[in-house]
């Protein structure tokens, strides 16, 4: 069921959105070479914790899931995209992390994640993150009263194809509100003037998502962690995102902390 929240209630979501933001800011502050999965699993637990929040994902167990996921972060490293379960791996220079993170605070759900390459950058990965945080851009500037979701998902397509990227739409973007994965769900790929309208107090985590060279995943023996099947890199940029009257709120952006 697709639920629509009232002004008010958007408000109430603005808390969950800036922890989640601050959260991921500080994590990805943190996060170098050297640094161990776990140790980043460690210290989102311990925000959550002192900021008197609930993890999303430490009990959740969707049935593509393997079993409930037991950490409160996704991890995912070079050919790991999406889903990643922190491990006892330590980052190495040139390495590309996806971190993506999903609490209620006062019984309010954001989700948000952020890639970024650790040491030595290769420019090759920086266009992919690059592309998936543009894409990201263009879904929020499609996200207005009177789009639909087709809109959406024809913005985050248009981007990715221009860079000669493949789409898979097995995960995308959802519904937010009192749960993390909600309805409706918003693919990274579509037809324009297609689907659900968009409608004033519609609640949508966003998040375009692409790997180098194709469009086909294969999950680790954790159960969890999803690969590119060909060992290429993935990227993956997400925001919590409001529909208003007055246009699109981020309820995640991080730009008031000075970083993307």
């Amino acid at each position: 069921m697709i639920e629509l929240r009232t002004p008010a209630e958007i408000d109430e979501m603005r808390a969950a959105g800036r922890f989640v933001a601050e959260t991921l800011a500080t994590l990805r502050d943190e996060t170098k070479v050297g640094t161990n999965l776990l140790a980043i699993d460690r210290r989102a637990h311990d925000m959550i914790r002192k900021a008197g929040a609930e993890s999303c994902y430490i009990d959740y167990h969707p049935s593509f899931g393997a079993s409930p996921f037991g950490k409160v972060i996704c991890t995912s490293v070079n050919d790991a995209v999406l889903h990643g379960l922190p491990h006892d791996y330590t980052l190495r220079d040139g390495d590309l992390v996806s971190l993506d993170f999903a609490v209620s605070v006062n019984g309010w759900v954001a989700d948000s994640a952020v890639s970024f390459v650790v040491g030595t950058p290769r420019e090759e990965d920086l266009r992919l993150i690059d592309t998936t945080e543009r894409a990201l851009d263009a879904a929020i500037a499609a996200a207005v009263v009177g789009n639909r979701i087709g809109d959406i998902s024809a913005s985050i397509a248009e981007v990715a194809h221009g860079q000669g990227y493949s789409i898979n739409t097995d995960f995308g973007g959802h519904g937010v509100g009192r749960i993390m994965h909600g309805d409706p769900h918003v693919p990274n790929d579509g037809r324009a003037g297609r689907g659900f309208p968009l409608r004033a107090g519609l609640v949508m985590a966003l998040e375009p998502w692409f790997l180098a060279t194709t469009d086909e995943l294969v999950t680790d023996p954790d159960g969890w962690t999803l690969r590119s099947v060909d060992g290429s890199r993935g990227s993956h940029s997400e925001h919590t995102v409001a529909i208003t009257e007055d246009g699109p709120i981020v309820l995640t952006d991080r730009s008031f902390l000075g970083v993307a």
